[in-house]
């Protein structure tokens, strides 16, 4: 019997995607699930959900519930991480509100920018202390490794305990291209691509439709031919929100004018990017928010979103049955194939010491193709990308690893280091306020940031 054990269980929705997928596959329906969780309410719901799942489903896991993850740890072949360190509150409020107070607008604030760098100041530390328990307790697990932000994370882990089979997963990808196929008019299965780059920001060197054979249709001049429509306003894209869908249909043509401006499709969608560059969000062009369909505070959005969502699960619990169809992610086609089913391809974020992307930095987070089996997971080396492509992914990469470094050596210098680098922040705060900032931030976050950050 395979065990599982999930950190951060308390997140109902995504735990519950996550054990759909694995217990409608064959090898699975025994599965040993710990699930661990510092919310006793969110567990409990949790544990009630999978229970009558399973149920649903005729399978028949072993379910254990865990306040402590050294509970929950031993024996686990997959370790899977869904953490939030400090939650929707105070933390992520806190990343928004006073950042606003200076004059910088974010959107989501978990990759990148300020938000993002705070976010990776409290979460390093906690998933450092993950991995050591993983090392001690179960070292030969799979980790699937979901926490945001996903590159300075999957760095950070990579420093410090290079020996874990920790893979950084996103459904940005995949998600991605499907909504490509959707744009198109095409079948998702009848596509052939290939995307490289760093979490939210790899590209899609080849995009392009199946034949027997190879050598089928190069999708991007069919793609270009609907940026123009689309930022004409001619028509939209046929993104929905996933795995989050709060009724909002929201705009893409940030991601189409990147196209048209790059030559390449980016892989996180435009709420995202926009804050990723400095070109989107500017104080003194408010116009571009509109022009472009950008949602200041959309992050926020979809936490109470969530927080209503997980509301309504538990008053629906005894009268539903509840949904239970395959999601698009990764997880459980990792999980199959390295239990001996169906070897799989995903893309997934790894070290790049081996130089996967060769005009990257080899102490960077990159995410490439992988393949995966009963052997294990084997990344894929890819060629060199664009040299345009790859300059604007050092220009996130420079603050990715400056706040990684921050949380290793201890030295507070570099948070401030990051914040002046990173591109929208920069481009909207002088260096008096981004140092004020920093500080306002450190200090409201309290003992969520490390003590040596904090002197």
């Amino acid at each position: 019997m395979a065990k599982l054990c999930i950190i951060g269980a308390g997140s109902t929705v995504f735990t519950k995607h996550i054990v759909t997928d694995l217990l409608l596959l064959d090898g699975f329906k025994d599965l040993e699930i710990a699930l661990v969780d510092i919310d006793p309410e969110r567990l409990e719901l949790t544990a009630k959900v999978l229970g009558a799942l399973a149920q649903q489903l005729g399978a028949r896991p072993k379910l254990t519930t865990h306040a402590e993850r050294r509970d929950g740890l031993p024996g686990s072949d997959f370790v899977l991480t869904a953490i939030q360190v400090g939650g929707y509150k105070p933390a992520t409020v806190i990343d928004f509100e006073i950042p606003e107070k200076y004059g910088l607008r974010q959107t989501i604030a978990d990759t990148l920018g300020i938000g993002g760098v705070m976010r990776a100041l409290r979460t390093i530390p906690v998933l450092l202390d993950i991995a050591a328990d993983v090392a001690e307790l179960c070292p030969q697990a799979t980790w699937l490794q979901y926490v945001n932000p996903m590159v300075m994370n999957m760095m950070a882990i990579a420093a410090r305990y290079p020996e874990l089979k920790a893979v950084g997963l996103c459904h940005s990808v995949q998600g991605t291209a499907a909504m490509l196929a959707r744009d198109l008019g095409e079948k998702f299965e009848d596509i052939d691509f290939e995307c490289a780059g760093i979490n939210h920001m790899a590209f899609y060197t080849r995009f392009a439709k199946k034949a027997n054979g190879g050598g089928g249709e190069d999708l991007y001049p069919r793609l270009r031919e609907v940026a123009q429509q689309i930022l004409a306003n001619e028509r939209t894209s046929t993104r929905t929100e996933e795995p989050m869908d709060h009724g909002k249909k929201l705009p893409e043509k940030v991601r189409y004018e990147m196209l048209m401006r790059l030559g390449y499709f980016v892989t996180e969608s435009s709420e995202h990017f926009s804050e990723y560059v400095p070109w989107f969000i500017k104080s003194h062009q408010p116009g571009l928010l509109e022009e472009f369909g950008i949602p200041l505070n959309e992050y926020i959005d979809r936490c109470e979103y969530a927080t209503t969502k997980w509301q309504n699960i538990a008053k629906r619990m005894d009268d539903e049955q509840l949904p239970a169809e395959r999601s698009d992610e990764y997880a459980s086609h990792i999980a199959h194939a390295v239990i001996g089913g169906p070897p799989a391809v995903f893309n997934g974020n790894v070290s790049n010491r081996d130089l996967l992307i060769p005009n990257l930095p080899a102490d960077a987070c990159v995410e490439v193709p992988c393949d995966v089996d009963a052997k294990g997971i084997r990344p894929r080396r890819v060629e060199a990308l664009p040299a345009h492509l790859a300059a604007l992914m050092r220009t996130n990469l420079n603050v990715q690893e400056l706040t990684v470094k921050a949380v290793l050596e201890g030295n507070r210098e570099h948070v401030y280091h990051a914040a002046m680098l990173d591109p929208h922040t920069a481009a909207e705060l002088s260096l008096g306020q981004i140092w004020k900032m920093v500080d306002e931030l450190l200090e409201a976050h309290g003992e969520y940031i490390p003590a040596n950050l904090r002197a």
